[in-house]
């Protein structure tokens, strides 16, 4: 078998990919399980909830949202084009997605309006620090990490989990349909757009990383990759959970002394 790795089949059939991405998918599945577990996607679609979790939510993924373009611009930085097929495959598709995902921040603030957390307040107001926990991993592994790890931790595994989030919430299009018709197209865009014109872009990362790396990479490059995708779970699962928990925080009854 040769070194090199050249997709032939199918973009979103796991078995297209070389092993050692069969089992980093596999390997890492359980954590993703969680993020996607998480009680915020029902409650969100079923409108369930809370107005503190829905604030802490929308402001304190905003991080992550506003700077997508600048961790997908710290990848560009590090390829050459022509130096090899991985990189060349890597700069076109980052070239043509840094406009797409400065769109989507405006895309998320749209939502937050009309979903009641005023814009101003998603970008200039105070969150819990765990929340962050995301965007400054993100940063922190294209900035500093190889061209691989940093897109199979944000356009894989980040984009990826994110995607599915959205299908879970708009099916059946409960939460839609929770907004008013005027606003309606507008506040769900987002969402639409990663649950429908996005599926493909992690897919398509990790047919950019396994160029990168080819069939057979060393088995410490591959764990090395697999603990940034387990990594980005954790991280996305953590974000999750404090936006929960610090609205219980806000909510909780203050005990008077007699």
């Amino acid at each position: 078998m040769s070194r090199d790795f050249v997709r032939t089949g199918a973009l979103k059939d796991p078995a297209s990919y070389p092993q050692w991405a069969q089992d980093l998918m596999q390997s890492s599945d359980e954590v993703k399980r969680e993020v996607l577990a998480h009680p915020l996607w029902p409650d969100m679609r079923e409108g369930r909830l809370d107005p503190a979790s829905m604030r802490n939510f929308m402001a304190g993924i905003w991080p992550v949202i506003e700077q997508f373009p600048r961790y997908m611009a710290m990848s560009l930085l590090k390829t050459h084009y022509g130096r090899s097929r991985g990189e060349t495959m890597a700069r076109r598709w980052l070239v043509r997605n840094i406009r797409i995902e400065q769109n989507h921040a405006d895309y998320w603030l749209d939502w937050a309006d009309a979903a009641g957390v005023p814009r101003a307040e998603v970008m200039r107001g105070a969150v819990a620090p765990e929340t962050q926990l995301l965007s400054h991993w993100c940063w922190q592994v294209c900035h500093n990490d190889s061209l691989a790890a940093g897109i199979i931790a944000t356009n894989f595994a980040v984009e990826g989990t994110t995607g599915e989030g959205a299908v879970l919430v708009t099916q059946d299009d409960i939460y839609a349909y929770g907004f008013d018709a005027r606003v309606r197209a507008k506040a769900m865009r987002w969402l639409t757009l990663h649950a429908d014109y996005d599926d493909s872009h992690p897919w398509e990362a990790l047919d950019i990383v396994c160029t990168l790396k080819g069939n057979d990479p060393a088995p410490g490059d591959v764990e090395h990759l697999r603990q940034c995708v387990v990594k980005s779970y954790t991280y996305m699962r953590a974000s999750l959970d404090h936006c929960y928990e610090h609205a219980r925080v806000e909510r909780k009854p203050v005990s008077v002394a007699a």
